[in-house]
């Protein structure tokens, strides 16, 4: 069974029979993306059988890395937490350091990127096609998956660029070429013009295109669904505009205000998503211990929805993979803009971003389910046992939410357009660096890219579910192949790194900042 999610999911776009303008131009947008997204999923998720099993080669050496870097650093992420909450607050870090913004910011800039649908609308899916058991393996693709942005961010800092004009560029940008430099510097710059063009799309679609379809099918169901205010046709078309507006307001100040606002919008709108699951989950708490144990006894002994304990695993890495992008090689790009001159520094800061974004809302997402256990839940997770295509995620779980108030899916609402929204701001930077890769620092040729990347939000709100994850997974697992074989490659970087910044502390080299001096805000 093929990893990936099926194209033939519900059609967010206008059906055929809609008739007007606006709703030809949405069929024709949908109609041209879906093929080419069923045929670059098929490429990238390889799978082949083995004894049985089948297990996309993708998925597998995502796993593998996070558990090399886990060994190679002795589980660093499991004891390290003293340490990154220092510097969260700024105690090494200096306001007169390099960089754009503080190390609060680069964590709430990479986590508003992190931070969005795949942990609402991605969860859903997850757990009807694979069953509670899937939550169970999204829970370890997150603790591993702490140590590989540890490895990615550090280098990202190490290799970065300050320019004379103090702005920032680094990441796999600037430490792909340092690791692939021994095979020649044709096959380095070839490797990082694939890691760039894979990241310009799954930016494009992954991080703008899914976060602004999601948002228009919460929108919508919130609203009355086909018969509401949003069910006409070119609904989706003027939707698509305005959120386009709202990204173009903000992303035209670059990182320094995509981090300014997603320091407030991240925490809050973590807070109110976690505690809406709490509301749900405390009014069924009584389906508390069973929801745990079919959590658990999924992992391991499904009832076959998935294929077996194998096909629940895969799809629970493969949703933790997309919700939390480690290994990828997108966070980085934010985090290398902190105020630092210890690159290590924002690894320990960046090995919180899997804890958040998956132990901690990813589960919430999928015990809110779980607990609930909605009728529309068994129904399609019956319907996908039988062949049928997977439901709209982020429906699933306002089904969930529905359980606890009829009109609480106004609060799930709330919560997709504040993930969504954030998601769009972060992924417009990291998009914009892989365009500057082909087409320089310009103003011309940035103004260029945001008005590209504001017009794939309109395309977005248009074109079916299925396609935009089936595409956007098979991105963002391009950029995994090439930037985790960079990180390989650099290990003994990274150790040289955290043995220094743990000899200077113990040295008084390295010692906390005053308060005045710090880079907080």
């Amino acid at each position: 069974m093929s990893p990936s999610p099926p194209s033939d999911v519900v059609v967010l776009a206008a059906e055929t029979t809609q008739e007007g303008w606006l709703g030809r131009v949405e069929q024709a947008i949908s109609d041209g993306f879906d093929p080419v997204a069923s045929a670059v999923s098929g490429v990238v998720f390889y799978a082949p059988t083995v004894g049985g099993i089948t297990f996309p080669l993708i998925v597998l050496w995502l796993v593998a890395a996070a558990a090399v870097f886990t060994v190679y650093f002795r589980g660093i992420q499991f004891y390290s937490w003293g340490t990154s909450k220092d510097l969260i607050r700024g105690t090494y870090s200096r306001a007169s350091d390099p960089g754009e913004v503080t190390h609060f910011q680069a964590l709430s800039s990479a986590l508003s990127g992190t931070v969005g649908l795949g942990n609402i609308a991605g969860v859903g899916a997850a757990v009807t096609l694979g069953g509670p058991g899937a939550t169970f393996w999204m829970i370890i693709a997150g603790l591993l998956g702490m140590c590989t942005k540890f490895v990615e961010c550090t280098l990202g800092v190490k290799y970065r660029e300050v320019h004379e004009d103090g702005t920032v560029t680094g990441g796999p940008f600037r430490y792909l070429p340092v690791a692939f430099a021994r095979f020649g510097s044709g096959v380095s710059w070839a490797l990082t013009s694939v890691f760039a063009v894979a990241l310009f799309f799954f930016g494009a679609v992954g991080g703008n295109m899914f976060q602004a379809n999601q948002t228009f099918a919460q929108a919508r169901e919130v609203t009355g669904g086909e018969d509401g205010l949003l069910g006409s046709a070119g609904a989706s078309l003027v939707f698509g505009l305005l959120l386009a507006g709202g990204v173009a307001a903000v992303i035209i100040g670059g990182i320094q205000s995509i981090g300014r606002v997603t320091s407030r919008l991240v925490p809050a709108m973590a807070v109110v998503y976690v505690v809406a699951c709490l509301l749900v989950i405390g009014a069924n708490v009584d389906h508390v211990p069973s929801a745990l144990g079919a959590i658990v006894q999924g992992a391991f002994s499904p009832t076959g929805v998935a294929g077996g304990a194998v096909g629940v695993l895969i799809i629970g890495f493969q949703r933790a993979a997309f919700s939390n992008e480690a290994g990828v090689g997108s966070a980085p790009i934010a985090h290398s803009a902190v105020k630092t001159r210890h690159p290590v520094s924002e690894g320990f800061v960046a090995l919180l971003e899997p804890f958040v974004d998956t132990v901690v809302i990813c589960t919430m997402t999928a015990l809110t389910i779980v607990i609930a256990d909605t009728a529309y839940y068994s129904e399609q997770r019956q319907a996908v046992a039988g062949g049928a295509a997977a439901p709209d995620g982020v429906v699933v779980t306002s089904d969930a939410f529905e359980t606890f108030l009829p009109w609480f899916p106004v609060v799930l609402a709330v919560a997709v357009a504040l993930f969504a929204f954030s998601t769009l701001l972060t992924w417009s930077y990291y998009t914009q660096k892989a365009w500057c890769h082909f087409f320089g620092r310009s103003a011309r040729s940035e103004n260029t890219f945001k008005v590209f990347f504001c017009a794939f939000t309109v395309v977005g709100t248009v074109i079916s579910f299925g396609s935009v994850i089936d595409f956007a997974d098979s991105m963002l697992f391009v950029c995994a192949i090439v930037n985790l074989l960079a990180c390989y490659l650099l290990l003994p970087v990274v150790k040289r790194e955290l043995r220094s910044f743990r000899e200077g502390r113990r040295s008084g080299a390295i010692t906390p900042v005053p308060h005045e001096e710090r880079s907080t805000t």
